[in-house]
């Protein structure tokens, strides 16, 4: 029996979120503490699905720190791979103004999840999953250490993930963010990402580069035959869950037909981490032996439920909730 079912890496963060649901950001008056990043997220979902998830992830020798280790320890997240190194821990400062706006600060001037080295590394061999977040390529020395992680999980036979995680402000030029993701693609088994992260990953056009912008039909067709030429290759990845927002997902395998998977509309009260729940779900029953059709509905309903909560990490649900959401689910309600 391995000791993980996935690790994780990446960035990890004390969110604040306001507790004021919209008001302007100007007039919050109080925040409600919580752990994000989107790879940590990732290890929280899955954990509280039922998973063995640690996170590969590196704090400051300070209270926020503590308060991000204590945290992920209270959520059932193995914490044995996370290292105390110079600087600062992360943090995150988040307004709620529903549909639409959710104003998202980073305080990241020199984190230490940017100094992960090869020698924090675990031994790959003993998890059956690896998560991968893009933006963990993206600065200091976690670019190279993540790189070479993909190669020794590709060599231990672990099934590895790469979710796109686009943030632009975390790149020094947005075609680097292109340039490494395009890389990192290659060395992975499934690649999760919205239409707007691959048409970013795709693009070699800085004229083009609009962050995470709704992609224009061109643009969208671009990722959509991009993926096709992948999925005839025999090269890595086999499988790419392309999500569509409130229309579901649409997976796509290498030498089958592309899979259209439904989502579950709902209103709206905060869209921040609804890509962590939905890599969580989909890293989850993929761990349990469900297809690809089955694991990707469970995934699209763990982030309409998550898009229904205030809060990120505290909003992603246990398995329970999701079956209980599927099972009840009606439209238009």
């Amino acid at each position: 029996m391995k000791k993980y079912d996935l690790i994780t890496i990446g960035r990890a963060n004390m969110d604040l979120f306001s507790s004021d649901i919209g008001a302007e950001f100007v007039d919050i008056t109080g925040f409600v503490p919580q752990v994000g990043g989107s790879p940590t997220n990732i290890a929280i979902g899955t954990a509280k699905l039922g998973m063995k998830s640690a996170a590969i992830t590196a704090v400051g020798n300070d209270n926020v720190g503590d308060f991000i280790i204590k945290y992920l320890e209270r959520k059932g997240v193995i914490t044995d791979l996370i290292t105390r190194k110079a600087g600062k821990s992360s943090l995150a400062v988040l307004g709620v103004q529903p549909p639409d706006k959710f104003p998202l600060l980073f305080y990241r001037e020199n984190p230490p999840d940017i100094w992960i080295t090869i020698d924090d590394l675990p031994d790959f061999s003993e998890t059956k999953a690896f998560l991968i977040s893009g933006t963990a390529l993206a600065r200091g020395t976690c670019g190279p250490a993540t790189f070479y992680a993909a190669e020794k999980a590709h060599e231990a036979g672990t099934l590895t993930y790469v979710d796109l995680d686009l943030r632009p402000d975390q790149w020094q030029h947005p075609m680097e963010a292109g340039v490494a993701l395009r890389r990192i693609m290659t060395m992975v088994d499934v690649v999760i990402g919205t239409e707007e992260e691959l048409w970013a990953a795709i693009n070699t056009d800085p004229a083009k580069w609009h962050g995470n912008d709704a992609v224009t039909a061109e643009e969208r067709a671009a990722v959509e035959a991009w993926i096709a030429d992948q999925m005839q290759s025999d090269a890595s990845p086999s499988v790419i869950a392309l999500k569509r927002g409130s229309k579901g997902v649409t997976i796509f395998e290498s030498g089958k037909a592309p899979l259209d998977v439904p989502g579950f509309p709902v209103e709206i009260l905060n869209t921040v981490g609804a890509g962590d729940a939905f890599a969580s779900g989909l890293i989850t029953s993929r761990n349990n032996g469900l297809d690809w059709y089955n694991a990707a509905r469970f995934a699209n309903a763990c982030g309409a439920l998550v898009v229904t909560r205030h809060g990120c990490a505290e909003a992603l649900p246990d398995k329970a909730e999701v079956e209980d959401f599927i099972a009840n689910y009606k439209p238009n309600e």
